[in-house]
């Protein structure tokens, strides 16, 4: 049956799917299969909220969702909406890294995002409630959200709390160093094994200011979560409190016909991207935000980037370079702290409007202009950590579309080496526990982008093991993958145009000499012009890896990562 669609508005009607499926008896048959699951005649009136639910068992990040799932269930029908609620699927990056799963990570992100669409659309739904935990939960949700259209907010299931061994907090990082350490002989096995054991202690999303808290944090700045949101930890009850109230306050949203599209502007998108400078946060947003832009039809391309970096301090002291945890963060006051700072400063646009219904300066009204002195995770705007952002945009021959840099936590962002060259991760990160990378080295791990990969992989296996290694500072490595958002060092990420795509990434040798300078913001690949071209001109493409399924899929549709990676860019 072929449903026309009926433009509803608050002065009409506020549910879209009511209106359908109660005019006439030709719409009986559509009543009949909302009767079999227990619907009364008034809820036909009422609202139909769908809930995203993002719970499974395969990893820490979502395996506390359901409690949150619960919670906006709750929510929405006390406000007297009915939910109908659906999964999502999530890969878990932290268990697929250095594995071929680590290639379907960036592919969840489309697929989550198509789970929402299908499900909104087909269901003819007047609002969603996306509940998240792992890193593609959050851009692919998002970008779910913005192509349904339809009032929406996103519930984030909260950062993980800290292990603890030997008088010191870790996380997920911590785990990827000690295995450098312990090839570098400076860490037992015993300590490595407590580590492994200990870093993890619960459930919640990986909990330094990685691509998770990153992108929840982004979502608050951005008005499609709630205040104080994005920095909870799962384990926690204020989660199902927060949950809760996000739905009662997504049906006002529905009543008010405010939507996503209403909320993610430039501006809006300019707030997020200077909370992300601001808490030193992962190079993934890059890739994500040009994404979400070109999702809500923003006018956003990876200069963007560069143009708030140069504006926007880093006032955060955030792991993975920073000391501190998304926790510690939280109790510091919360990214309504940081973005009443950067709001006082002229660094935020406080008149955009949130998903609360209010413009980010009425949210943040009560919100102290200075952080509090007993704290020192969130520093003044006139004592930042760093004068100017942290995610830098290089270009240069090896990467004339842009590359993405962290460069945070470095003494010295400057270095030009001989090339060691790598055609995957895993002979990269065996050479480098093998003791073969020495200091001054610049690794390029290729054939690793969003094509290549195929996927767009992250590295923090590799990185990691640089860090344990000692090597943090003194080793570049440039690939057409990514970064975990746990990841920093002399290091950057999606080059493009990628290897698999011919670009210059692909024709390097070894031995070639490479320049990474962030301070000029130049990657270069130090060979005359000529022997560039005559080496392009005897390249060949290599055969796809995969020819059938989600990952042949992807391949064939998937954009440059300077463009977000994203596969309906036609």
């Amino acid at each position: 049956m072929s449903d026309k669609i009926i433009p509803i508005t608050p002065a009409t009607a506020i549910n879209r799917r009511s209106a359908n499926i109660t005019q006439g008896k030709s719409r009986a048959p559509n009543r009949s299969m909302y009767y079999a699951m227990g619907y009364e005649e008034g809820d036909f009136v009422k609202p139909m909220v769908g809930v995203a639910n993002g719970h499974s068992t395969i990893t820490p990040c979502n395996s506390g969702l359901q409690k949150l799932a619960d919670a906006a269930v709750e929510g929405i029908e006390e406000a007297g909406g009915n939910a109908q609620i659906f999964g999502t699927p999530t890969i878990s990056d932290g268990m697929a890294m250095g594995t071929e799963g680590m290639k379907y990570s960036l592919i969840s992100r489309e697929v989550i995002s198509d789970c929402i669409e299908t499900c909104v659309q087909g269901q003819w739904m007047d609002g969603v409630l996306v509940v998240g935990g792992c890193d593609k939960n959050m851009p692919g949700g998002m970008m779910g959200m913005l192509r349904a259209n339809v009032p929406a907010i996103y519930v984030y299931g909260g950062t993980i709390l800290p292990g603890r061994y030997q008088g010191r907090d870790l996380n997920i990082v911590s785990v990827f160093e000690a295995v450098g350490e312990n090839s570098a002989g400076t860490l037992s096995d015993f300590d490595l094994k407590e580590i492994e054991k200990r870093a993890i202690p619960g459930t919640g999303s990986c909990g330094g200011m990685y691509t998770a808290n990153t992108m929840s944090s982004s979502f608050e700045a951005l008005g499609m979560s709630l205040p104080y949101s994005s920095t909870m930890a799962n384990p926690h009850d204020e989660t199902k409190n927060s949950a809760k109230a996000s739905a009662k306050v997504l049906i006002e949203a529905i009543k008010n016909d405010l939507k996503p599209r209403d909320i993610v502007t430039k501006k809006a998108i300019e707030n997020a991207v200077a909370v992300i400078m601001a808490t030193g946060g992962s190079t993934n947003a890059v890739l994500h935000y040009l994404a979400i832009a070109h999702t809500a039809g923003v006018d956003w391309t990876i200069d963007d980037f560069e143009r708030m970096r140069k504006k926007v301090p880093v006032i955060c002291d955030l792991k993975p370079s920073g000391k501190y945890l998304a926790v510690d963060l939280h109790r510091a006051g919360g990214i309504p702290q940081v973005m009443k700072v950067l709001l006082k400063a002229g660094l935020l646009h406080g008149d955009c409007m949130t998903i609360t219904g209010k413009t980010v300066a009425e949210n943040l009204k009560d919100i102290p202009d200075t952080p509090r002195a007993d704290q020192d995770v969130i520093r003044t705007i006139d004592n930042p950590m760093y004068a100017e952002g942290h995610l830098a945009i290089l270009k240069g021959n090896l990467s004339p579309e842009g590359a993405v840099a962290k460069i945070t936590g470095l003494k010295n962002p400057v270095i030009t080496g001989p090339a060691r060259v790598f055609d995957d991760e895993q002979s990269a990160l065996q050479a480098i526990l093998d003791g073969k990378i020495k200091a001054g080295d610049v690794m390029v791990l290729r054939y690793l982008g969003p094509k290549g990969g195929p996927g767009m992989p992250e590295m923090l296996a590799p990185t990691g093991a640089l860090i344990g290694a000692g090597l943090g500072e003194s080793v570049g490595l440039i690939t057409d993958g990514r970064f975990s958002g746990g990841t920093w060092g002399m290091v950057v990420g999606h080059v493009a145009p990628e290897a698999a795509a011919g670009g210059t990434i692909a024709l390097v040798h070894e031995g070639d000499s490479i320049t990474i300078d962030a301070h000029k913001l130049v990657l270069a690949l130090n060979v005359p012009d000529e022997e560039i071209a005559k080496r392009r001109a005897q390249w060949q493409a290599p055969a796809p890896r995969y020819t059938r399924g989600v990952q042949a899929k992807f391949v064939f549709n998937a954009s440059s990562a300077s463009k977000g990676a994203v596969l309906d860019l036609f």
